[in-house]
Formats: C-alpha cells, structure tokens, sequence
C-alpha cells in the first residue's frame, strides 16, 4: 500500500464525514454525536498528513496509529448513531463499510512499517 493511497482514501473519507455531518445536523437534528463523529473522521486524514510528514520511521507509526485510532472511534460514533435510530441500517453500513477500508489500508501500513523498521534494527 503506497502513502498516496491512504491519504486519498482518508480525505474522501473526511469529505464524506464532512457531509454526512451536515446532514445529521440539518435532517435529525442532531448535534452531539454527530460533531464528535466529525472531529474524529476529519482527525483520519489529518493525521495520516502528518504521518507522511513524519521526521522518522517510528513518528511515521506513530502518527498512523493516533490516525487508527480516529478511525476505530469514528466507527464507535456510527455505531451510537444507527442503536440511537439517527441513521438507518443502510446508511450506517455504507459509512462503516468506508471507515473500514481506511482502517484495514492504515493497519496494513503501520504493520508493514513495524516489519520494516524491526528488519533495519537487526
């Protein structure tokens, strides 16, 4: 998996939060969860960036697992949204199926680079 990848699939991510934010707020009225929902799916992207950015390997996995991190949370949220009845069982798996993708793309690097930076050390 290359950083390119990642980073595209975080920011569509982030733009899909985005808009499902909105329309949370201005369809269900809702306005607690749904805005820790956009911070934590905005923080995905925002943190691979910084990962990219990152001065050394091990802040490289570091900053990526801050970005699983979000990214774990940003489905706990979906998770409160679908058993609260704010969203329904097809909007949920959509937005969970994409939070999926990215997180499975994120593990695969961070374990990849673990590989890698255990390899360098021997």
């Amino acid at each position: 998996m290359s950083e390119s990848i990642v980073k595209t699939k975080s920011f569509e991510l982030a733009v899909r939060g985005v808009n499902f934010y909105k329309w949370l707020v201005a369809k269900r009225k809702e306005f607690i969860m749904s805005k820790q929902f956009l911070r934590s799916v905005t923080s995905v992207g925002a943190n691979v960036l910084e990962a990219v950015n990152a001065q050394s390997k091990p802040d490289f996995i570091h900053k990526l697992s801050i970005s699983q991190k979000e990214c774990d949370e940003s489905m706990y949220w979906l998770e409160i949204l679908i058993a609260t009845n704010y969203i329904s069982n097809a909007e949920f798996e959509s937005m969970h199926k994409q939070c999926e993708e990215v997180l499975k793309i994120i593990k695969s690097i961070i374990i990849t680079s673990k590989k890698k930076l255990i390899t360098q050390n021997s």
